[in-house]
């Protein structure tokens, strides 16, 4: 299979794979007993913790551990509901980890403002200003986006939220490991993060928490994480998010190269091949390795279908089932009309790829789209 997909998972990388498989073999006691082997289990966890906070440039006791991206979010908002000033400001292009959270927060008191984004996807600090009033408690704006690519500007928002005293919350999923990812340098006071986004397992994440700031636990029963996430810890899981972690922050400037490389060479190809594609989002502060791209006139659903029967994954954009074309919430946002929405698609390189593997990509899009054309 060529996979084409990464922003939506990646597979394990080789190093983490064996890891895991030793830990669940060899290590498999329970990290809260006291005898030899669940002290293991529990420096395991401890070595993650350590390779986890130097890759996102924080200290060891700022890191817990979750079960992935969405669990940290969670964490972060629900805890809105203890506190006097539930009011949020957020974007339109959040995940759904974060606005469905918010809307079900309605029922307990929390509000929020969702502000907009321009044509290439990116927030504007001063929308965020005028949003603020003074029962805002949590700003929430997501660090880059996994649909169009489009790194926020943080620094900046971070800055605003200081001067008001309000906690600033960035879901960096789609970060480590393809730009350099530094809590202490950003400022934030929270940063959710999943694994199987950065070549480690599926089900284990981790939120950066500023020292200092108290979180309630969302999950409740022992007293694992510093009491800020109950439950017997996955320790497998864990040592595998450590590790790739540590993989994918060694070697961010190589991945950096590889994916804007092929990245390069899919657009210069694509542009000869369709001259009226059109690339979203923006065209300099964007995440290396995923274009998304719209070919006009093409039905993304038939266009999939197409790459697939070729061994190719590739997403796209919309919702789609059955033929039924929802145009994406996200490039709505940014003002994109309902037919080219519908003709989009989403290229994710990784690590793995190669730039035959690009050419094989465009030589199989090239013959789709003649394919699609010769049949209407």
């Amino acid at each position: 299979m060529y996979y084409f997909d990464h922003s939506a998972t990646t597979p394990l990388h080789p190093k983490v794979k064996e890891l895991m498989s030793e830990v669940g073999e060899l290590h498999f006691g329970n990290p809260s007993s006291v005898h030899a082997s669940g002290q293991k289990a529990k420096t395991l966890i401890e070595t993650a913790r350590g390779q986890m906070a130097k890759a996102i440039g924080c200290n060891s006791n700022e890191v817990v551990f979750t079960g992935g991206g969405t669990e940290a979010n969670n964490l972060v908002l629900w805890n809105l509901i203890h506190q006097m000033k539930k009011h949020v400001i957020t974007s339109v292009i959040e995940h759904p980890a974060v606005l469905n959270v918010l809307d079900n927060l309605g029922e307990f008191g929390v509000t929020y403002t969702a502000v907009g984004v321009d044509e290439t996807g990116m927030v504007n600090p001063n929308d965020v200003q005028n949003a603020i009033t003074e029962k805002t408690g949590l700003i929430t704006i997501m660090l880059a986006n996994n649909e169009m690519g489009t790194i926020q500007p943080i620094a900046d928002i971070v800055a605003i939220a200081k001067k008001q005293s309000i906690i600033l919350h960035t879901d960096a999923v789609q970060s480590i490991g393809k730009i350099p990812v530094n809590a202490k340098e950003l400022g934030v006071d929270c940063m959710s993060f999943s694994a199987h986004k950065f070549y480690g397992p599926k089900g284990v994440g981790a939120l950066f928490v500023s020292k200092g700031l108290k979180l309630k636990p969302l999950i409740i029963g022992g007293n694992q994480e510093r009491r800020m996430r109950a439950g017997t810890e996955n320790t497998s899981g864990i040592a595998g998010l450590g590790l790739a972690a540590e993989l994918a922050a060694n070697n961010i400037h190589k991945t950096q190269t590889h994916l804007n490389e092929l990245a390069d060479a899919f657009k210069s190809q694509i542009t000869y091949i369709c001259p009226n594609a059109i690339f979203n989002g923006h065209p300099e502060k964007q995440l290396p390795g995923l274009i998304n791209v719209s070919f006009p006139g093409f039905r993304n659903d038939l266009l999939m279908i197409h790459l697939d029967r070729h061994g190719i994954a590739v997403s796209s954009g919309s919702a789609c089932s059955s033929g039924d074309i929802k145009p994406s919430r996200i490039l709505s946002e940014m003002g994109i009309k309902d037919d080219i929405n519908n003709s989009t698609l989403r290229i994710s390189f990784g690590y793995g790829n190669t730039l035959k593997d690009v050419e094989y990509l465009t030589r199989c899009i090239k013959s789709t789209l003649e394919r699609i054309r010769s049949a209407a």
